[in-house]
């Protein structure tokens, strides 16, 4: 068969369902291969949101996401949304053109070294130079990229390779049984746990995984040990849990850390580098088991006194098996700390000013989403705010990042979350910067006629950035620009606009866009005065409960 129809067999095979993407001529082949196909090409406006949303769908399925450029320019747009997969551990196959490899037609023209390009990104990026090698390639691409911990890969295709005529055929896909974790190190970290005083535990990115969040929520229910998160840990276990303490949003002097400067050893599950940490640890402060599935990675602010390695559910459930309550535990300070965190979180909730204040944001989000609906933030200083005050009922509920932390994000990955659950509700976050940075994604979303809600915050500014400008003591410059009409903008793309001109209009406008079919823009205009009233001033003068 011609070398583009093997590679989209491989594709199907592998349980392809999507691709995303902007097509160039270097794909037509492909693409004429794609459209006799299973696999249903999502058009997008920009190689980023393409990628953005494949690796969206690969953090909500844990299987490959998939997205397709042309060369040149449309594979250098690839490249934000590959280091967002990578830094995130998001599955994601970036599949790219080229021209002709084995008798040039253009000279230069177009021409980047793409693979040397995205090596520092990605797990794994090789270009096609015989069509009957594609089999071997996909299969060890798609792989890698699921494998623990999941990335992003990419494949090259050169126009003159799509169009060979070759005979292999599509690698039969098996899927792995994941390590077991060694059987001493469990024991040990038995006894460790059984003999501390005040055990707590974080979940973090690499357990924010289908299995996991069982056996986690077993391990709790048994032993009754408080616990955090770190932001994209959110929804492992359910924050409504009366163990749950809070998110680790930012990585000191919060109310969550007089708990975590108060435990004697931390059970850390899931840790991975690339979030914010969500602590800073000191030589002869609490002990540290690491649980995850690849060994700890050591820097200055993270080391571990016992490694777990292996499947973190197994490794988890394996515990909970043998672990008995220590007779010494005594978990009275941070039922304290529990209750001094839920009062702050609630402090101004209510509070119904305008422009709108971000605690009294969080909530009505809150409030109008159901157990299972699916908030995707885009990047700005209201993603502390919902990381810290948004309590998750279920994983992959709260999307955000916390690894590369790119704005532009948001968006695209509502549009994912929507094609992955269509009947879920799914609301998009993005200040008013991030939003325009994709905001052209908003035809793909009309035209693939989802149901889908956008909730713009709208404050003229990069505003986070602003608001740190301020706190290192610079004047203020550089930072303000202008916005369009966002109504207007909303309908020129066959959106509906919606406009928050009273705060008491913010309840009602969400709940009915999030039950009326198309696609919605809300703008609210936000004061962003309480990043450093809360922020700044009230956690510098808290003093950590007795």
């Amino acid at each position: 068969m011609k070398a583009s129809d093997l590679f989209v067999r491989c594709l199907e095979e592998e349980g392809v369902v999507y691709i995303f993407g902007v097509p160039g001529e270097e794909n037509l082949d492909f693409l004429e291969s794609l459209r006799e196909s299973k696999i249903k090409l999502i058009l997008t406006r920009h190689e980023q949101a393409a990628g953005f949303m494949a690796a969206t769908y690969g953090r909500l399925t844990g299987k490959v996401g998939v997205c397709l450029s042309t060369l040149g320019p449309g594979a250098t747009n690839f490249f934000t949304a590959g280091a967002y997969s990578q830094l995130g551990a998001m599955p994601l196959l970036m599949i790219s053109g080229q021209k002709p490899i084995k008798k040039s037609k253009q000279g230069r023209f177009q021409i980047l070294d793409v693979v040397e390009m995205m090596r520092p990104i990605t797990k794994f990026t090789k270009q096609v130079v015989h069509g009957n090698s594609i089999p071997v390639l996909v299969r060890e691409a798609i792989r890698v990229a699921q494998e623990e911990r999941p990335g992003a890969v990419h494949i090259e295709l050169p126009e003159d390779i799509a169009t060979e005529e070759c005979s292999a055929q599509p690698f039969e896909v098996i899927s792995p049984r994941r390590p077991q974790p060694d059987e001493r190190a469990v024991t040990q970290a038995i006894d460790m746990i059984r003999s501390a005083t005040r055990p707590l535990l974080l979940i973090g990115a690499g357990a924010n995984r289908t299995s996991t969040c069982k056996a986690l929520s077993m391990f709790i229910e048994k032993t009754g040990l408080y616990f955090f998160n770190t932001q994209m840990g959110k929804g492992v276990v359910d924050e409504r849990h009366p163990c749950f303490l809070g998110t680790a949003a930012l990585s000191t002097k919060d109310y969550l850390h007089c708990a975590i400067d108060r435990a004697d050893l931390i059970i850390n599950v899931g840790h991975d580098v690339i979030e914010k940490p969500p602590f800073y640890m000191e030589q002869g402060t609490a002990k540290v088991i690491h649980v995850n599935h690849f060994f700890a990675q050591m820097d200055e602010v993270y080391f571990s006194h016992l490694e777990i390695v292996g499947d973190i559910a197994t490794s988890i459930e394996h515990i909970t098996e043998k672990l008995e309550p220590g007779k010494n535990w005594d978990f009275t300070y941070f039922h304290r700390v529990k209750h001094e965190i839920d009062e702050h979180v609630e402090d101004k909730s209510k509070e119904a000013s305008f422009p709108v204040i971000p605690q009294y944001l969080v909530d009505q989000v809150r409030v109008v989403m159901p157990d299972d609906g699916i908030i995707a933030l885009d990047n700005g200083v209201y993603k502390i705010w919902f990381a810290r005050n948004y309590k998750a009922y279920s994983p992959n509920t709260v999307l955000l990042d916390n690894a590369l932390a790119t704005m532009g994000a948001g968006f695209p990955s509502a549009i994912a979350a929507k094609i992955v659950y269509p009947l879920r509700k799914v609301l998009a976050i993005c200040g008013d910067g991030g939003f325009m940075m994709n905001s052209q994604e908003m035809e793909t979303a009309v035209r693939l006629k989802l149901n889908l809600v956008v909730l713009v915050l709208r404050d003229n500014a990069y505003g986070m950035i602003k608001w740190k400008q301020a706190g290192m003591g610079f004047q203020e410059f550089g930072l303000d620009y202008g916005n369009p009409d966002f109504m207007k903008y909303a309908e020129s793309y066959g959106a509906k606009g919606h406009r928050v001109e009273q705060t008491d209009q913010l309840n009602e406008m969400l709940q009915s866009c999030l039950e009326t079919p198309g696609i919605h823009l809300i703008e609210v205009p936000v004061d962003y005065s309480e990043n450093e009233q809360v922020l700044i001033q009230e956690l510098n003068a808290k003093t950590c409960v007795l």
